[in-house]
């Protein structure tokens, strides 16, 4: 009779959302995205914008992998030249906030059941049409991604989401 070996546990998958400061320099995108790449971490989101200091960029980025494999990915992001900073944001006190645009068919006897989910959300209608209309909703990922699930029955016909805008809370940086 053999014995039942134990198969090895497999490391927990998390989302992380990190902060990269660069300069504001052709490729640099490429090569920090590589980084995630070869770890084989996920990109669900990224945000790119200048810095106060032009020559500087922001990059906020949401990603899903092994909890293990972080530590590593943010140590190989401060190696690369054009990297001044990478934080991971993951357990920190944040403010964190994320647009949308919803598209949505909308026939005349739905648009009021439509109109009340997306005042309850605060989303505004951006565009009215005869058959269709535009909500812009903002807030934290989870409120959209139940604002979006409300909507669905109604045919979501576009989605756009611009990914996570972070900030640290008090004296630590983003």
């Amino acid at each position: 009779m053999s014995a039942a070996r134990a198969l090895p546990a497999t490391e927990p998958i998390g989302t992380h959302t990190i902060s990269v400061f660069v300069n504001n320099k052709p490729g640099v995108l490429v090569r920090v995205a590589l980084v995630f790449s070869r770890r084989a971490f996920n990109i669900e989101s990224l945000v790119v914008s200048p810095a106060a200091e032009g020559r500087f960029s922001r990059m906020t980025i949401t990603c899903s992998g092994k909890n293990d494999d972080l530590g590593q990915v943010v140590k190989q992001l401060a190696k690369l030249v054009d990297v001044v900073t990478a934080i991971d944001h993951t357990n920190d006190l944040t403010y964190s906030v994320e647009i949308a645009l919803i598209k949505i068919e909308s026939p005349i006897d739905a648009r009021t059941e439509i109109l009340q989910i997306a005042e309850h959300y605060k989303a505004r209608v951006v565009d009215f049409g005869p058959t269709a209309l535009i909500l812009q909703a903002h807030g934290s990922s989870e409120k959209l991604d139940a604002l979006i699930e409300l909507l669905r029955p109604y045919n979501v016909v576009e989605l756009v989401r611009s990914g996570k805008l972070l900030m640290a809370r008090g004296e630590r940086m983003t």
